[in-house]
């Protein structure tokens, strides 16, 4: 569509460029505090990949123990429920880990050695942190996502729109200008003119 050079055009863009200017520092705002979360995100996943490193490193006594075992402790634990909630960060959904069940089969106390006890233990804590750094990962790749999308918003204001509102209005003034300045050209030309005539005027 085709620039209006007039002045009902130049003040359309210049509405348009005050209302771009008015929303870029709001939109600007929101791209820092999602960034803010993102990174909040990333520190709180890497603080859970430690714990499952630190916890399985600390069990290592354990699991030689369960290596050279004969006991058969398959689906001893797995998860029966878990919860999973959402809450709405600065309009991104995010999940949340709530409540998580679990189900242990049954086993006698006496027919398994003392150490299963402690396996229990351990299988829960894993599963548990594990879930946590499903839900971690899927809250970082939603945060990303919507950083992406708002910082190409933020990029479409200062790249494109605002620069290009700023042109047109200059192109417009520019046109106004010579108008303005061609018609008082052909005023003093026509004034000239007239002047010219009327000797010739009065000598008929």
């Amino acid at each position: 569509m085709s620039l209006a050079l007039n002045k009902t055009s130049l003040k359309q863009q210049r509405d348009q460029l005050a209302m771009y200017q008015r929303f870029l520092p709001s939109l600007d705002l929101k791209r820092q505090q999602l960034l803010a979360d993102l990174q909040h995100s990333k520190n709180k996943l890497k603080s859970t990949e430690r714990e499952i490193s630190d916890l399985l490193d600390s069990q290592a006594g354990l699991f030689s123990l369960l290596g050279a075992s004969d006991q058969n402790l398959t689906d001893l634990v797995r998860i029966e429920a878990m919860v999973v909630d959402e809450e709405n960060v600065l309009g991104v959904r995010l999940p949340m880990l709530g409540e998580i069940q679990f189900c242990v089969k049954e086993y006698s106390m006496l027919a398994k050695p003392f150490w299963v006890d402690f396996v229990v233990e351990l299988l829960q804590n894993v599963a548990t942190l594990h879930a946590r750094r499903d839900i971690e990962r899927k809250r970082m790749s939603r945060l990303s996502n919507a950083v992406r999308r708002i910082t190409q918003r933020v990029n479409l204001f200062e790249k494109v729109l605002i620069p290009q509102a700023e042109n047109d209005i200059q192109r417009i003034k520019i046109h106004l200008a010579d108008t303005e300045r061609a018609a008082v050209v052909r005023s003093k030309i026509a004034k000239a003119k007239q002047s010219r005539d009327k000797p010739m005027m009065r000598a008929m």
